[in-house]
């Protein structure tokens, strides 16, 4: 059975993301929140003789550049290390030639 093989790099360590990727995709949220006011404030202005829909849509644009910039210079939380550490055991080491558990 064949599978089909990708030919892009396989991530093999659990380490973040570079920088620039996480600056990179900080950016196109912010240039979708931000273009997701223009809409609202057009329909808002089409639908000006239904007051309460251009006031909610109104409402709803106003805190987007505020959440567009709160949440595009939020950096991801560092990740908790598991650091796996050597913990030696209390109990004696046989003596060679003394115990021999196959007998």
């Amino acid at each position: 059975m064949n599978t089909p093989r990708h030919d892009g790099p396989v991530l093999i360590t659990s380490a973040a993301p570079s920088y620039q990727s996480q600056l990179a995709a900080r950016r196109r949220r912010y240039a979708i929140m931000m273009s997701l006011r223009i809409p609202c404030i057009v329909l808002a202005v089409i639908f000006a003789k239904v007051w309460w829909l251009a006031l909610a849509l109104i409402l709803l644009s106003v805190p987007l550049p505020w959440m567009a910039v709160l949440i595009a210079n939020d950096r991801p939380p560092r990740k908790a290390e598991d650091v796996h550490r050597l913990r030696p055991s209390r109990r004696a080491l046989p003596r060679s030639g003394t115990e021999n558990p196959r007998r």
